[in-house]
């Protein structure tokens, strides 16, 4: 079982966010607020410590982003979980989801096109521009928003 508590990362007991087999996992609470775009991104970065900048980047606006519609979509409870994984090929795949309590409105067979003088509706256009596979069920008993990013392994510099 695991520990939540608002805004703070919690992770399986004996192996803090290391799952002890190449998986990292992080679980949080999300504030319903805001600052759940903030918090998101400072826990992805957390959970992807070491990572290379740009997957880090891409990571941090889609846990911001997924964060963002929650919050705005969706009800409370808000939660994050990460998951970091260093697969056979050494490449790197990273899952970000985030779920809610739930919302009324179906979720869009595709990413709307916002409106370019709108302030806000690209969160998902974005989500499906950096991530390699992605979903979003929605229903009013919850809601969850899903991604994954897979990229290979650099080659070493070393003797370069």
């Amino acid at each position: 079982m695991l520990e939540r508590a608002a805004g703070r990362p919690a992770s399986a007991p004996g192996c803090g966010l290391d799952d002890c087999d190449g998986t990292t996992t992080l679980i949080t609470d999300l504030p319903y607020g805001p600052e759940a775009a903030e918090v998101a991104r400072g826990a992805v970065a957390l959970a992807l410590r070491g990572t290379e900048t740009d997957v880090l980047a891409d990571a941090r606006l889609i846990g911001s982003e997924l964060a963002t519609n929650a919050f705005v979509s969706g009800s409370p409870p808000l939660v994050l979980c990460v998951d970091r994984r260093s697969l056979a090929t050494g490449d790197l795949e990273v899952e970000i989801t985030v779920t809610d309590g739930g919302c009324s409105r179906p979720a869009p067979p595709s990413p709307p096109a916002p409106n370019e003088q709108a302030e806000s509706g690209r969160g998902l256009v974005i989500v499906d521009a950096l991530a390699d596979a992605w979903s979003l069920t929605t229903g009013t008993n919850g809601s969850r928003a899903w991604c994954r990013i897979t990229r290979g392994a650099r080659p070493s510099s070393v003797g370069a």
